[in-house]
């Protein structure tokens, strides 16, 4: 029960980070998805290890972030209509 409190948590918080650097700003549920959802890209295209798989690292946490800035991106991206 705590690992699924940190877990949202940590994602909620990579999520909003991830809002900041693209200029986002974004409710915490969305946040904790971009953050979640994130990872799993940064897991897929770095193959190192994230907040996913119960790695709290300094790695595993930028793997993260920059999947969730990219995850963001293509979102932001659809949302504006510019992905046709």
């Amino acid at each position: 029960m705590l690992n699924l409190l940190v877990w949202l948590i940590v994602g909620a918080v990579i999520g909003w980070a991830a809002g900041l650097v693209l200029g986002d700003r974004n409710s915490v549920v969305v946040n904790i998805i971009v953050g979640v959802v994130g990872a799993m890209i940064g897991g897929f295209l770095f193959g190192g290890p994230t907040i996913n798989q119960n790695a709290l690292s300094l790695n595993a946490m930028l793997i993260s972030l920059v999947g969730a800035i990219i995850f963001l991106g293509i979102v932001q991206l659809v949302r504006r209509g510019r992905w046709t």
